[in-house]
Order: structure tokens, then sequence, then C-alpha cells
């Protein structure tokens, strides 16, 4: 079945649920399990006054470190071979989803999966979905882990 899976992490609830069933079914497949982090950082930031790109960057390869610590630690606990990867949307010329589908085809991965938050209506539109591009992108098996978004 799924030897190697790949899951989405950013640190949030839903990105979390997806890590522990991806543990889950690697340990009862057997398999193997990529956690990858995808720092997203566009050409152009929009922010207003100032800000220190320097201090931005590292800020988020910090977040990215710890987030990919967590994961790991979740597969070794559950002794899950394991291992994990930053990735950068800037690298793969686009967007999380498009970083997300290389990572997924250098990787091998025979599933992936990933956490969505659940939103709908306006909220969806305004902040977008990386699952749901990622769906659109996607030409393997996909699991999606609902984490409902508890600000409505």
């Amino acid at each position: 079945m799924y030897k190697k899976i790949l899951v989405a992490v950013d640190g949030s609830e839903s990105s979390k649920r997806a890590l522990a069933e991806t543990v889950r079914l690697a340990a009862l497949l057997q398999g193997e399990a990529l956690a990858v982090y995808v720092i997203d950082e566009p050409a152009v930031f929009l922010a207003a006054g100032y800000y220190d790109p320097v201090a931005l960057r590292e800020s988020m390869d910090e977040e990215a470190r710890l987030v990919l610590t967590e994961a790991k630690a979740a597969m070794d606990s559950a002794k899950v071979v394991g291992d994990t990867k930053i990735v950068e949307s800037v690298d793969s010329g686009s967007d999380v989803a498009t970083a997300l589908k290389q990572a997924a085809r250098e990787y091998g991965a025979e599933l992936v999966v990933m956490g969505t938050h659940g939103r709908r209506g306006v909220r969806r539109l305004m902040i977008g979905s990386v699952a749901e591009r990622y769906l659109r992108v996607s030409s393997g098996p996909v699991l999606l882990i609902r984490a409902d978004d508890v600000d409505g």
C-alpha cells in the first residue's frame, strides 16, 4: 500500500493532526514518512512601515526548525522511519502547493497528508487554501485531515 508518506507541516493544529495521522499510517503500514515545512517567502513583502528582512527570514527559519524537530520526535517516538525537510516556495517558482508537489515528486511519495483549516465563505476566499490548491495540482493520492476553524 502506502510505503512513502509525505506530510505537510506548519505548526498549526490541523498540521499537527495530519502529522499524527501520518505517524499512525506509517507505523501500521510499516512505511516511512517525510515531514515537509514550506517557507513561503514572496518576492515582495507588503508591509507597512519598517521591517528587517534578515530578522524576518531568521524567524521563518527558526519556526521551520522547531516544527520539524517536533515532527521528527513524533516519528521517533512511534518508531517510524522518517525524516524532515525545509522547502522554499521561491525555489519551486510558485506557491506553497507547487513546492509541496515538487517535494512529493522528489521523495517519491505514494500519499500526501495535509491538514485543512475548514474555513468557509469569505474567509476562505480572502485567505485561500493550500490544501485546495494542492488538490488541484496533485496527480497522486491526498489525505486531508480536518481541524475545525475555532474562529467560526
